[in-house]
């Protein structure tokens, strides 16, 4: 799971604009403090109204397990065919890159309602479970760093902010930020001594995953949120993303597609079924339906349409707020999470007597796989639901940012929300994938680019005056004609020798012919 997530994470760094993180800096800021936090408290709300014998503590550290949006299936909203046709290119990129930081950005949460519940002092649980808990330290090395250690919250919050905040995440950050550039500016100077084929460099982003959730895990870092940092790092300057695009890179979607297939199919099959009705915990499905609806409804929403008016340059108005606010799916981060916390806990027989720690181990299995799979559900079928209502209700697709992309055979469909130019290219609008972030013609990339990007931003009065323009822009490099050599005749065949021994080895060969 942790593998699946960290590739994904390092292709949705890389794939955003060069320096978004530095453009966009105040729109992450607002979606990663004041959003994320009102996301955190609003289903812990809606745990506590539905979810019986969970106390507030339990309740926060449930929540903070789903607080964050799924990076596998906020791509897929952000880059699939609905997107590129009815959302605005903007939008879509804030969308991708609040999923790719956020889910790194969950630890903090999960973090302080842990050590809240670690360090609290005066309850109840703390006096019947101690001579357990004792019992549980001199057994069990473990169980002695997760279990109750008291201190109070001032404890507690100095713990979260020395170890969470400037170790757990800033450490990430760095760490990121340093493997990222260092291997921009390898990549860089092996392109141009030609050291590098187009099969490794179009695998550097897996790489990069796979190395960094080794090494972030090993230094005891946020290497969920060191993948995202070390895939941006790595596009920084644009180029990888321009030199990808040239080489044509499908291999990272096709790596994409059999991480989710083998992600998804692996969280299905470990959903704990039976526990979804349950007499211990008070568990039931009627209970489980009323909390997907409260989470699907008042986790997200509110908090965005509280707060899009501080990210004018990504959210519009108030329907794309809405659009932003839904679209928050839970998948599979949340079955991580959940496999995280349960080790930053002792387990139940080991937390025997602390029934706050024990109705909280019980319950967080079932509500939080349920939300993954309510989520998947109703947020799986809400795109094709919108696609017929915007086609029924006639809703023009987005026509901006024209971009000409040259064909690889007369049988391919075109893509998503394009039409076809001539008998070699297809004219697409509102794609995802740019190298820069400025409204300037990238024309700069080279003469063997196969589909030159023209970022200038044109609203056309018509599809036909749309087609000529964008044709005009494209600027397709002619076909390349190859001159092969001709290879000289052999020295003997081609002048006389002029030395003896040159003399002597034709006759030689004479005489054997």
């Amino acid at each position: 799971m942790r593998v699946m997530i960290g590739i994904q994470l390092v292709m949705a760094g890389y794939q955003l604009p060069a320096k978004y993180q530095k453009n966009r800096w105040k729109d992450m800021l607002v979606l990663m403090i004041p959003i994320m936090t009102l996301m955190w408290l609003a289903t812990t709300i809606c745990i506590l109204a539905t979810i019986p014998k969970v106390t507030l503590l339990g309740a926060m550290v449930i929540a903070s397990c789903v607080t964050s949006t799924d990076p596998v299936l906020s791509q897929a909203v952000a880059k699939g065919p609905f997107s590129d046709k009815f959302v605005r290119r903007s939008l879509r990129e804030i969308i991708s890159s609040e999923a790719g930081a956020n889910d790194g950005f969950g630890f903090p949460f999960l973090m302080l309602a842990t050590y809240l519940m670690r360090h609290a002092e005066g309850s109840e649980a703390n006096a019947d479970a101690s001579a357990a808990q004792a019992v549980a330290r001199a057994i069990l090395p473990r169980a002695g760093d997760v279990a109750r250690q008291g201190g109070g919250v001032g404890i507690a919050l100095q713990n979260w902010f020395l170890e969470t905040w400037l170790y757990f995440v800033l450490m990430s950050i760095a760490y990121g930020v340093v493997v990222g550039t260092l291997i921009r500016f390898a990549l860089k100077y092996s392109v141009r001594k030609k050291w590098i084929d187009s099969e490794s460099y179009v695998l550097v982003p897996t790489a990069i995953g796979l190395f960094m959730m080794g090494t972030s895990g090993s230094i005891g870092t946020d290497d969920l949120l060191s993948c995202f940092v070390a895939g941006s790092a790595l596009n920084w300057d644009g180029e990888y993303l321009a030199e990808a695009q040239k080489r044509h890179d499908e291999v990272n979607a096709s790596i994409d597609v059999l991480l989710n297939f083998g992600g998804f199919i692996y969280l299905g099959s470990i959903i704990p079924w039976s526990e979804f009705s349950s007499d211990v915990t008070g568990i039931s499905p009627g209970r489980l339906f009323g909390l997907g609806a409260l989470v699907l409804a008042f986790r997200r929403i509110p908090a965005v349409l509280l707060t899009y008016k501080l990210m004018p340059n990504t959210i519009k108005d108030w329907k794309e707020a809405l659009f932003m606010g839904y679209f928050g799916p839970i998948g599979v981060g949340a079955a991580f999470y959940v496999e995280h916390a349960r080790h930053l806990f002792p387990k139940v027989a080991e937390a025997a007597g602390d029934n706050e720690v024990t109705d909280m181990l019980r319950a967080i299995g079932p509500v939080v796989y349920w939300l993954a799979l309510f989520s998947i559900i109703v947020h799986g079928l809400s795109i094709p639901a919108l696609n017929l209502i915007y086609e029924y209700m006639g809703v023009q697709p987005i026509q901006e940012d024209a971009v000409a992309v040259r064909r690889r055979s007369v049988r391919v469909p075109p893509p998503s929300n394009a039409v076809e130019g001539d008998r070699e290219t297809f004219i697409a609008f509102n794609r995802f994938s740019r190298p820069n972030l400025s409204t300037e013609s990238l024309s700069h990339m080279g003469d063997d680019d196969s589909s030159t990007v023209t970022d200038e931003k044109i609203r056309w009065p018509d599809l036909e005056s749309g087609l000529r323009q964008a044709k005009k822009n494209a600027k397709l490099s002619p076909r390349r004609s190859f001159n092969v050599p001709r290879l000289s005749p052999p020295r003997s065949l081609s002048r006389p020798a002029t030395s003896a021994s040159q003399v002597k080895w034709d006759q030689s060969h004479a005489t054997q012919d």
